[in-house]
C-alpha cells in the first residue's frame, strides 16, 4: 500500500451554543464551551487513517497544551506526525456558536496554520510514485500549490479538496486527480473559468460523480453532526486511492466512511487506545 500525505490544517473548535445570534453591539449569554478537534487537514488525516491507510501529516501546532493534545491525538490514530512542527504561538483555533435553529458562525485565528510556509515543503522529501498527497485550502495557497507541483513531479497522485474555495493557478488544477469539490465549490470553480480535468463533485444526499461516474450516497443509521462529512469523505477516497482502487471503487468506500461519520458527535471520532 502506497502512503497517504495530508499537508494542511489544524485547529481545536471552541463550540458555544446560544439561542439566538447577537446583535451587533449586544451580548448574549450562551452555554457552557465544548472543545472538539478539528481542520480540514487534520480531519482528512484522521479519515485516512481510519480507512486503514499510513498517514504522514505535513502542518503546525503550536507550542500551547492543545498543540501538545493534537500531536499526541493523530499519534494515537498511528499517523507519522514527525513532520508536524511545533511553532511559538498559539495552535489555530475556530471559535464557533451554534443557535437553537441551527445556524452558526465561525471566526478563525489562524495561529499556527499561518506558519505553514515554504520551509515545510522539505517534509515531502521522500513522497514517491504512487504515494498520494493529500491538499486543501486551509493554509498558504502558494505552498499548496508548490506542494502538488513537487509531489506531480514525484510520482506521486495529487487528491486537491478546493475547500474553503479560492482560485489556484490552472497548472496545479491540472496536476489533481481528481479535484474534490461540493456543489457550490463547482459552481465557483465554473464562474472563475476553470475546468479541471479531473472534477470530482460531492452531491450530499445525492451521492457524487467523477466525470462519467456516478455513485450514489451512503445512508446513515442515524445523523447526530454532519461536521467534516465531507473532509472524511476525502480521507476516505485518498486511502482508496493509495490501496489501489478503481475510482468507482474509491467513491463507494468514500461514501459509506461520509456516512459513518455523521453518526457521531464533532469532524472526528474518538482515537483508538494505542496497542489496542
Amino acid at each position: 500500500m502506497a502512503d497517504v500525505w495530508v499537508l494542511g490544517s489544524l485547529n481545536v473548535d471552541v463550540v458555544v451554543r446560544v439561542q439566538r445570534h447577537p446583535a451587533p453591539g449586544e451580548t448574549l449569554t450562551g452555554g457552557d464551551p465544548e472543545t472538539a478537534f478539528g481542520g480540514k487537514g487534520a480531519n482528512q488525516a484522521v479519515a485516512a487513517a481510519v480507512a486503514g491507510a499510513r498517514v504522514r501529516m505535513i502542518g503546525a501546532v503550536g507550542d500551547d497544551a492543545e498543540g501538545a493534545a493534537y500531536r499526541d491525538r493523530l499519534a494515537a490514530f498511528r499517523i507519522d506526525v514527525t513532520r508536524l512542527r511545533t511553532v511559538p504561538g498559539p495552535t489555530g483555533r475556530a471559535f464557533i456558536a451554534v443557535a437553537d435553529d441551527g445556524e452558526n458562525t465561525i471566526i478563525v485565528s489562524p495561529g499556527a496554520n499561518a506558519a505553514v510556509g515554504d520551509d515545510d515543503l522539505a517534509a515531502l522529501d521522500g513522497i514517491a510514485a504512487g504515494d498520494v498527497l493529500l491538499l486543501q485550502l486551509e493554509v498558504d495557497l502558494g505552498v499548496v500549490a508548490e506542494a502538488a507541483r513537487r509531489a506531480g513531479a514525484a510520482g506521486a497522485r495529487i487528491v486537491l479538496n478546493v475547500a474553503p474555495f479560492a482560485e489556484l493557478p490552472a497548472d496545479v488544477l491540472a496536476l489533481a486527480d481528481p479535484v474534490v469539490a461540493n456543489e457550490s465549490e463547482a459552481a465557483l470553480l465554473r464562474a472563475s473559468g476553470a475546468a479541471p480535468r479531473s472534477l470530482l463533485v460531492t452531491r450530499g444526499e445525492h451521492g457524487s460523480e467523477w466525470g462519467a461516474r456516478s455513485v450514489p450516497a451512503d445512508r446513515a443509521a442515524r445523523v447526530v453532526d454532519t461536521t467534516g462529512a465531507g473532509d472524511t469523505y476525502c480521507g476516505a477516497l485518498a486511502a482508496a486511492l493509495a490501496a489501489g482502487s478503481d475510482p468507482d471503487q474509491a467513491m463507494r468506500a468514500a461514501a459509506v466512511a461520509g456516512a459513518r461519520s455523521v453518526e457521531h458527535e464533532g469532524a472526528q471520532p474518538e482515537p483508538p487506545v494505542l496497542g489496542g
